[in-house]
C-alpha cells in the first residue's frame, strides 16, 4: 500500500517501503540456494572422508589385510584431508564466513593446479616414469625376502602378480636374479607362489600352499608382518608366462575410459565447488551492505 509523505519544497511523492525488500528477495534466494547446495555437497564428502579414514585405520589394525602398512597410512591421510576440506566448506557456507570460504577456494585451486601439473608430467615424462617403475620393481624382485621385517613392497608386488596373473616385470626370468630363491638342495630356481597359475595345474601339494588367505582370491592378500614363512614354487612348474609390464599396459588400455572419466569428474566437481564458493564469498558483502542500508 502506497503512503504519501511531504518533502521540503517538493511536491508529494509516493514511496513504498517494501520495494527494497522485494528487490533483494531474488538475489537472497539465489545465495541461500548456493549456500545450502555447498553445505550439502561438502557434508557428503565429509562423510566419505570419514569412511576412507576408518577404512585406513581398519587396514592398519587388521594384520591379515592385503594392503601394506604404507597403503593404510595413505588412506588414513587422504581421509583426514578430505574431512578437513569438507569441514571448511560446510562451516564457511553455513555460517557465511568469507575467510573460510576464501581458504576453501584456495585449497581447491591448489589441488586442481597440482592435478593438472601431474597429468602434464605423466604425459610428457612417460618414458622416464616407466623406467623408474621398472627399477623399483626389479629392486623389489632382487631383494625379495632379504629383510622379512620390511615386507611392504613385497606384499604389494605379490598382490599385483596375483591379481593381474603375471610373473616378474618383463618375464618370469626376472626372478632368476634373486639367488635367495634358489633351492638349497639343488640348483632349481623358484618363484613366489603369487606367480603360480592354479587354473593350469592340479598339483595338490602346491594347491595346499595356495589355500592360505594370502593367496586366496576370496580373501585378502596378506603375509603376517615379520613372518619368516615364504611360499615358493618351482620355476618350471605351471606359472604365469607373461610379465607384469605387459599386463599393466593391458589393464590401463582396458580401463582408460574409466580412468579418464573419473579424472574429469573429479576436476568438474572441484571447478563447481570453486565457482560456488567464490560466488558466495564475493556476494556476501553486497548483501550485508544492502541490509545495513535498509534496516
Amino acid at each position: 500500500m502506497e503512503t504519501w509523505e511531504e518533502l521540503p519544497n517538493v511536491s508529494l511523492v509516493p514511496t513504498n517501503p517494501k520495494a527494497p525488500q522485494a528487490k533483494m528477495s531474488a538475489q537472497d534466494s539465489c545465495l541461500s540456494l548456493i549456500k545450502y547446495l555447498l553445505f550439502v555437497f561438502n557434508l557428503f564428502f565429509f562423510v566419505l572422508g570419514s569412511l576412507i579414514f576408518c577404512f585406513g585405520i581398519w587396514i592398519l589394525i587388521d594384520k591379515t589385510s592385503f594392503v601394506s602398512f604404507i597403503w593404510s597410512k595413505a588412506l588414513a591421510i587422504s581421509g583426514i584431508l578430505t574431512m578437513g576440506l569438507a569441514l571448511l566448506g560446510c562451516v564457511g557456507a553455513l555460517k557465511e564466513l568469507r575467510c573460510l570460504l576464501g581458504l576453501y577456494f584456495g585449497i581447491l585451486l591448489l589441488l586442481f593446479a597440482m592435478q593438472i601439473t601431474l597429468g602434464i608430467l605423466i604425459s610428457t615424462q612417460r618414458t622416464r616414469l616407466e623406467r623408474r617403475v621398472k627399477d623399483i620393481v626389479m629392486e623389489t624382485i632382487q631383494r625379495y625376502h632379504a629383510h622379512p621385517e620390511e615386507s611392504a613392497a613385497e606384499e604389494s608386488w605379490d598382490y599385483v602378480q596375483f591379481q593381474l596373473r603375471c610373473c616378474g616385470w618383463n618375464s618370469p626370468q626376472d626372478w632368476l636374479s634373486n639367488p635367495s630363491l634358489s633351492s638349497n638342495e639343488s640348483e632349481m630356481h623358484r618363484v613366489p607362489c603369487s606367480c603360480y597359475n592354479s587354473s593350469a595345474s592340479n598339483d595338490s601339494a602346491i594347491f595346499e600352499k595356495l589355500s592360505f588367505p594370502q593367496f586366496s582370491r576370496r580373501g585378502p592378500l596378506a603375509r603376517p608382518r615379520h613372518s619368516t614363512d615364504l611360499c615358493l614354487v618351482p620355476a618350471n612348474s605351471a606359472i604365469y608366462s607373461e610379465g607384469c609390464a605387459r599386463s599393466i599396459q593391458k589393464w590401463l588400455h582396458n580401463n582408460l575410459i574409466s580412468i579418464v572419466g573419473i579424472c574429469l569428474g573429479v576436476g568438474l566437481l572441484e571447478l563447481s565447488f570453486m565457482t560456488l564458493s567464490i560466488f558466495l564469498c564475493r556476494n556476501l558483502d553486497q548483501v550485508y551492505d544492502r541490509l545495513a542500508r535498509y534496516l
